[in-house]
């Protein structure tokens, strides 16, 4: 094996989230880079801040920034460091960070279209109007470097590009194939499975993103890579990387089965099987279960289980035969 040129530091920070800490990392090659900027809170910056002094830099030092994807918690303080002029990531987080304000409309006016045809009802109206909260916890700023498949990062050539779409549609993830390290974000977690969430198309007239056959296909994308080592954003670093795939895949599988069985009564709306899956959780978090839910349905439907049909603009999902 070769010598590495360049040396990763994990810094963690804690988060306002119930994922608890998040990780970013310093890498250290042809260019001081900090993967992932943290989430925009006081406790955040000042943890950056004392940890990059125990490897011996201050933010000052830093001279780029790359973003696994747009999530409040890997993007918070990507402005905050004096020096960095290159801000690098998928082209589908540029209006993220530059807060297209065409895209926000575009961004609450598919979750109006999406919930009404799901059947979610007209009291959880209001949260569409909350859509851009998280906002307040993320930066706003200049992309400079879009990242696409197979391209290298700028100033860290033994690390390759990856887009792993699924837990956001701009997701990437980092490859060193000289020793098999990863540099997931949230596409990989030890200890528990990545939300694929729910996301208009990019552009208009795109048909909507089905994010959990995404990350399927994105798990399964990594399978022939050989990965030693996962630098995830959350939770323990990690090894015996296909297993763990190969878990997830079968774990998400279970529970489409378990979604299946409940059609066993005929036709019913996103927002219905919502209910039954997460009957203590919906009212409090109908984002989060309602992707869980419509993407095993997209699943369920890829693999001809389900037939779908549009009954007075609302989606009816049944048994296929």
């Amino acid at each position: 094996m070769k010598t590495l040129k360049d040396t990763i530091t994990q810094i963690t920070m804690p988060t306002p989230y119930a994922v608890g800490d998040v990780h970013t990392y310093l890498l250290k090659g042809d260019r001081l880079t900090l993967v992932d900027a943290g989430v925009r809170t006081d406790d955040a910056w000042n943890a950056l801040v004392d940890q990059l002094k125990m490897t011996g830099y201050q933010p000052e030092d830093i001279e780029q920034v790359i973003l696994t994807h747009h999530h409040p918690d890997h993007m918070g303080w990507v402005d905050r460091f004096s020096r960095v002029q290159t801000i690098a990531g998928h082209p589908k987080l540029k209006p993220w960070l530059e807060r297209d304000d065409g895209f926000f409309e575009r961004y609450e006016s598919f979750f109006k279209w999406m919930y009404k045809e799901s059947g979610v009802p007209e009291r959880f109206d209001s949260l569409l109007k909350g859509l851009k909260k998280p906002l307040k916890w993320t930066a706003e700023g200049k992309m400079t470097h879009l990242l696409e498949e197979g391209r290298l990062l700028p100033g860290h050539d033994e690390w390759q590009v990856l887009e792993t779409p699924g837990h956001a549609q701009n997701h990437l993830s980092f490859f060193r194939k000289e020793d098999g390290a990863l540099i997931g974000g949230d596409h990989l977690l030890a200890h528990i499975s990545s939300n694929p969430l729910l996301e208009p198309a990019y552009s208009p007239g795109e048909g909507r993103p089905k994010p959990l056959l995404q990350y399927r296909a994105s798990m399964k994308k990594l399978l022939p890579l050989n990965m030693n080592t996962v630098y995830p954003g959350h939770g323990k670093v990690f090894g015996d990387v296909n297993a763990l795939i190969q878990t997830r895949l079968t774990k998400q599988e279970q529970r489409a089965e378990k979604v299946f069985r409940m059609f066993k009564d005929g036709p019913q709306r996103a927002y219905d099987i919502c209910e039954r899956l997460f009957p203590k959780h919906v009212e409090s978090q109908l984002g989060l279960t309602m992707s869980e839910t419509v993407g095993q349905l997209d699943y369920l439907e890829s693999i001809n289980r389900l037939k779908t049909s549009i009954i007075e603009g609302e989606k009816f999902y049944e048994m296929n035969g």
